[in-house]
């Protein structure tokens, strides 16, 4: 077999089939890491140029031919061709025809297996970063929203029926908590990412004297990697990257139902902007919340890469296996899902139109402040249980004769229960049942000031941690 730019090849007298390189090719996605292996060529040219098998005008060949091949693959002028089996073998293409033959010293002491999976990781370490930055923007959005609206009340559901007022502003920051833990997910995972697995080779090491932790450290990573065997065989740090991209998919799929109940009719809480709904093709009145929905969808096919990349890695033996080259592509479509959709959530969020007299008017309804009758039941020495009785028989009876609790007059209140005292009408106020509210993480306007606050300082440090350099 001519080798060619193929990466392998030496032992074997003829050239693949048709259906195995139709089935090996990676080169139509895995091009992405180009920038990713260029880096690591450049860092492992210096690792061989220290332990003597590069000498300096080599390396200043080397290393410059790479600047160049980094300069085209990036404006295009370098691209993969069909012969190119992987992201590897193009640019070891690249590198012969500029080098000649001291292209292919750079080969030594490193292998594919260790290559890719550093190249996955320096993917994943940067692309995190550019997800958090986007993710702060859809957070700002949210906390920008609340600040407009720390004064508006709400009806706070359970069971999506009313349950207790609360204050609009609150249930924007709900979203937020959520996605402040998304980020410290993938803060948290960035840790254990941060260990470069170039110098194991294809499992074992390499007998040439070149030192890993100066790669490492080159690259961004905190260290090297312990064990050559566990280094080629390790895609955790992918499996756990598409878990927490889920889970920030889940989070987003559940703010945009919020956004569709609220912007339908039924609720008319909000209503979106022309820039940021869609029409029907039909009916020429509709205005369709497609981004919240799409966010929904989205979620899906999140959930999918990572079960879909466990199963794949549950039953393979060590080190490495050509399955794993499934990993990529569900690495690749995280990110570029949560590039694209979070983006359009942010500006939806920031355009979108709050009714804040609908929020309030609907606030009381539902009996939604018999909660707080109980609890002044509890204050005037009335065991709960009995003043959850009470109360339950004073909803039934509003139930029945179709009043709201503030429409009930004192002798009726006195026939429901012996509790029912005149005084619970200073709690049949929406405000001031919001306001009673100041435990800590309470709905209490001051606490959700407070909560507003942290949370700016919040998005800041993650601003801070997304513009630094992986280390």
């Amino acid at each position: 077999m001519t080798t060619g730019t193929s990466l392998w090849g030496g032992r074997f007298e003829g050239g693949p089939s048709e259906a195995l390189a139709r089935l090996s090719v990676s080169v139509h996605f895995d091009w992405r890491l180009a920038p990713y292996d260029l880096l690591g060529s450049k860092a492992h040219a210096r690792v061989l140029h220290r332990a003597g098998l590069l000498d300096a005008t080599e390396l200043e060949r080397m290393l410059g031919a790479l600047d160049e091949l980094s300069d085209e693959a990036a404006s295009g002028a370098f691209r993969p061709t069909v012969e190119d089996e992987d992201v590897h073998t193009a640019l070891e293409r690249g590198l012969l025809e500029k080098l000649g033959t001291l292209g292919g010293k750079l080969r030594a002491g490193r292998s594919r297996n260790d290559q890719v999976a550093t190249d996955l990781r320096l993917y994943l370490r940067d692309h995190a970063r550019e997800v958090v930055r986007r993710l702060a923007s859809l957070e700002e959005a949210l906390i920008e929203q609340a600040a407009q609206h720390l004064d508006t009340p709400a009806p706070g559901m359970t069971h999506l029926q009313h349950a207790q007022p609360v204050l609009f502003a609150h249930q924007l920051l709900a979203h937020v908590q959520a996605f402040v833990r998304d980020v410290q997910r993938l803060r948290d995972w960035d840790v254990r990412a941060s260990v470069s697995p170039l110098g194991s080779g294809a499992l074992a090491g390499s007998s040439l004297p070149v030192d890993p932790v100066s790669t490492a450290a080159e690259l961004g990573f905190s260290a090297a990697a312990a064990n050559s065997m566990d280094a080629v065989a390790d895609r955790d740090f992918v499996a756990e990257f598409l878990f927490a991209a889920a889970l920030l998919g889940v989070h987003l799929s559940r703010y945009g139902e919020e956004v569709v109940l609220w912007n339908s009719s039924e609720f008319g809480w909000v209503t979106l902007d022309d820039a940021f709904s869609t029409g029907s093709s039909i009916m020429p009145q509709k205005k369709n919340p497609d981004i919240a929905e799409l966010a929904r969808g989205k979620a899906g096919r999140l959930i999918g890469h990572v079960t879909g990349t466990l199963a794949m890695l549950k039953g393979l033996p060590l080190t490495y296996d050509r399955d794993m080259q499934e990993a990529q592509e569900p690495s690749f479509d995280a990110v570029e899902t949560l590039l694209l959709v979070l983006p359009a959530l942010a500006g939806m969020t920031q355009t979108m139109t709050v009714h804040g007299e609908v929020l309030e008017a609907s606030a009381p309804t539902g009996f939604a402040l018999a909660t707080d009758i109980a609890e002044q039941l509890v204050k005037n020495g009335v065991p709960f249980r009995e003043a959850h009785e009470a109360v339950g028989h004073l909803v039934v009876w509003c139930t029945v004769n179709g009043r709201e609790l503030h429409e009930v007059d004192d002798a009726e209140l006195a026939h429901i229960s012996p509790h029912l005292t005149p005084d619970i009408r200073t709690v049949l106020d929406v405000r001031g049942a919001i306001a009673s509210r100041q435990g800590f993480g309470g709905t209490a306007p001051v606490r959700v000031a407070e909560q507003l606050e942290a949370l700016r300082r919040e998005v800041e440090a993650q601003r801070a941690w997304a513009d630094a350099a992986p280390a």
